[in-house]
């Protein structure tokens, strides 16, 4: 039998409970505090980054608890002090969260999500907010990259077996934020409502004793919409028998191998003169915005992407943190040498032009004095402990879909390059 599942409070990194307990001894846990999350950069050359988990968090925030499983947990791992125990047994989050809409676009310094609570509850936050944020944005900021390659083409997240089994069901949901079509993960289908979508493997094919036997099996399953998979053996060969087996009626063949510009121009060609006018080309093998771009001039109709998505394309994380700026109304801020950072709550608007266009990210502590055509980026998401705006898994994700479609359209041209650069805006202080 599986263990029983324990809390999401058991998300957490060690040190957070010995901050706390020592927090707890003198006396300063109850003080009022500010924590931004925030990245000091984005990844090396990337123009602008996407904010993803933000719901995942919101999710998690109601059974952020520690009950009797978890206290024993602790316990065996020799955390024992009496006065933590009690406080973590009767920890509620009572605190406000503030942040950017999920989905919406971020740069260096934007304050992504604002926490105000005692000590002793923000403090527990860090490890799981940062964990679901800096996962989740690397996801997205990549499939974002890959769906502007594509050109209005459609991809499918196709990674699941190239990650950690719930990382996958993170990343599904972080492409399907920014665009990505349908995911071949089952648990991301049932819990966020992803159109689910897979045919078959080479596998398969190897599995009959020809082609055509595979082809027809899949066929009478699936019936003549299906994707056949065409490069088990020969690929001019395996359309050959794809259009036989099947006829005009098929709705796809996928290329899964050799140089897919070269291979999806000779498969066009093959169906066309076979009558298959309507079947399309579908390309799989280690895509990544750089290989989309590629086949941007290709006849190819859509795109399976799985190991460069799930692990954010070279950039698997984000290097968000957690900063406490505020205490007790007081700014407080490091100084460390290349992790300054900037006390006091901050406000943050992003200025645009008359075409509505953005021009600049606007952060400072305190309030920002809007000009014409800025947009407010901090939205209320917690308040009290309770969520301001309550709704299912797939809801929350198709807002989050929303928001990103609506803001991608006012990145300046140069957010689009592929090329490494400085980030598409800059941010400024008011």
């Amino acid at each position: 039998m599986s263990p029983s599942p324990l809390s999401p409070a058991l998300l957490t990194d060690r040190y957070e409970l010995t901050m706390l307990a020592a927090a707890l001894a003198d006396g300063t846990a109850e003080r009022d505090c500010v924590f931004e999350v925030f990245a000091r950069r984005l990844p090396h050359g990337r123009r602008y980054g996407v904010l993803a988990g933000t719901g995942r968090l919101l999710e998690a925030l109601p059974d952020f608890r520690f009950g009797d499983a978890e206290l024993a947990a602790l316990a065996n791992q020799g955390i024992d002090d009496p006065r933590l125990l009690d406080h973590l047994a009767a920890f509620r989050f009572t605190g406000d969260v503030d942040g950017y809409a999920e989905g919406d676009v971020y740069f260096p310094g934007s304050p992504v999500l604002t926490v105000r609570a005692p000590f002793g509850q923000a403090v527990l936050l860090e490890t799981l907010a940062l964990s679901i944020l800096n996962h989740d944005s690397a996801i997205a900021a990549a499939g974002a990259r890959m769906i502007g390659a594509a050109a209005g083409r459609p991809c499918i997240e196709m990674g699941s077996r190239r990650t950690h089994e719930e990382s996958a069901v993170a990343a599904a949901r972080a492409a399907a934020l920014v665009g990505f079509s349908a995911t071949s993960n089952l648990a991301a289908g049932a819990r966020y409502g992803i159109p689910t979508t897979g045919t078959s493997a080479h596998a398969f094919t190897l599995l009959h004793d020809d082609e055509a036997a595979a082809f027809r099996a899949q066929l009478a399953t699936l019936g003549t919409g299906t994707t056949l998979l065409v490069d088990t053996y020969d690929t001019e060969q395996g359309i050959r028998t794809a259009v036989e087996v099947a006829g005009p009626q098929l709705g796809a063949v996928r290329l899964d191998s050799g140089d897919l510009a070269i291979e999806a121009t000779r498969a066009r060609e093959l169906l066309d003169s076979l009558g298959n006018t309507a079947t399309r080309v579908i390309v799989t093998s280690d895509l990544d915005e750089y290989a989309i771009a590629a086949l941007a001039v290709a006849p190819v109709d859509g795109y399976g992407v799985g190991t460069s998505l799930v692990t954010g394309s070279g950039s698997p994380t984000v290097g968000m943190v957690y900063k406490l700026v505020e205490r007790d109304g007081v700014p407080v801020a490091k100084n460390s040498e290349g992790k300054r950072s900037v006390g006091g709550r901050k406000s943050a608007v992003r200025r645009h032009d008359a075409d509505g266009t953005a021009t600049a990210e606007v952060v400072t502590p305190g309030t920002v004095t809007a000009a014409p055509h800025d947009r407010e980026l901090l939205v209320p998401l917690v308040r009290g402990g309770e969520v301001v705006d309550p709704r299912s898994p797939a809801q929350t994700l198709a807002a989050a879909r929303a928001v990103h479609e609506r803001v991608r359209v006012t990145l300046p041209a140069e957010a689009w390059s592929l090329s490494r650069g400085e980030p598409a805006i800059d941010t400024v202080t008011a």
